[in-house]
């Protein structure tokens, strides 16, 4: 997609939204509370909706652009020719019926997330970003210590690195990490420090 000054106002735009939605997920949407277990869980669906509501509220209805929650590509006729048919991306930011519209594409994985699915995660990023033409791909990890995001983050870079036919560009993906409630999501490096 072509990087225009519209893209990136709207961009930048987007990412002080996001930033004030993920500081407003609560304890309860982020560790969620099971009846006979000592601790909560991570529970990605629970945290993606609560995600999404305050996406919603922080962006307002004076956004040019929709937000959309695990959008089914299965029936899109020129993302399915693309091999992103079978994807659901966890969040859309786009511009629905305009492939010029698509402007940001969230998968969402909490930190105990194991190989195969950051695996998959990280190439539907990528593919969107190079086949559907979407301004910028984010992976937002939530929860953990800053042990267990490290421990995240080597082994997607791991998945990153295997030798297959997946296309993997982390360059065209930018990591968040929301380490706990009440803080806004960071932008991390994929390399450590």
């Amino acid at each position: 997609m072509m990087h225009t000054p519209i893209h990136e106002q709207s961009y930048q735009r987007f990412m002080n939204n996001f930033k004030t939605a993920t500081a407003c997920v609560s304890s309860q949407y982020m560790h969620f509370p099971v009846a006979g277990m000592d601790n909560p869980i991570y529970l990605e669906r629970v945290y993606c909706y609560e995600l999404y509501h305050q996406l919603r509220v922080a962006t307002g209805d004076d956004f040019d652009y929709s937000l959309g929650g695990e959008v089914d590509k299965a029936r899109h006729p020129i993302l399915s020719q693309l091999s992103l048919g079978n994807t659901k991306p966890d969040l859309l930011i786009h511009r629905p019926g305009y492939m010029g519209g698509n402007l940001v594409v969230i998968e969402v994985k909490s930190v105990a997330a194991r190989g195969k699915q950051i695996r998959k995660d990280l190439h539907n990023l990528t593919s969107f970003v190079i086949k559907g033409q979407y301004f910028q791909a984010i992976y937002l990890v939530y929860g953990g210590t800053l042990d267990d995001f490290e421990n995240f983050r080597k082994r997607a870079r791991q998945q990153a690195n295997t030798v297959g036919t997946d296309q993997i560009d982390l360059g065209v993906i930018r990591l968040y990490w929301h380490q706990m409630p009440g803080h806004e999501a960071i932008e991390m490096q994929w390399n450590a420090a």
